[in-house]
């Protein structure tokens, strides 16, 4: 089976496909000023626009992973994400308190999807 990479660096790729899977990188804010609501919607309009380029999108969503840099700021993630995801579509999602490699990020969110 082919393996299809997108947006490679030189350290990772955005994307990954095989058999059908969409595997996305750890998705973080670019604007780190926005408080975890901000980041949040930036962090899944990046998902968004990641899973239309592999010829996926957030109802085939398989798994997601989501790290937050403090639980206090649990409620806002939810509250973005509540207002995203598609109703009768919402995946199995983890959701931990982590260190985020960039201090400045909020939140970071792994998603594996399927393409149709």
């Amino acid at each position: 089976m082919e393996i299809k990479r997108l947006h490679v660096g030189k350290r990772l790729s955005e994307i990954t496909i095989h058999n059908g899977t969409v595997y996305l990188a750890g998705q973080i804010a670019e604007n780190t000023s926005e408080d975890i609501v901000g980041q949040t919607r930036e962090v899944l309009g990046h998902v968004d626009r990641l899973l239309a380029e592999a010829g996926s999108d957030k109802t085939r969503i398989l798994s997601a992973q989501i790290y937050i840099a403090d639980m206090a700021d649990f409620p806002g993630m939810n509250t973005v994400w509540d207002e995203w995801v598609v109703p009768g579509n919402t995946p199995p999602r983890a959701t931990v308190e982590a260190k985020l490699a960039n201090p400045a990020c909020l939140v970071e969110v792994v998603i594996v999807a399927a393409q149709p």
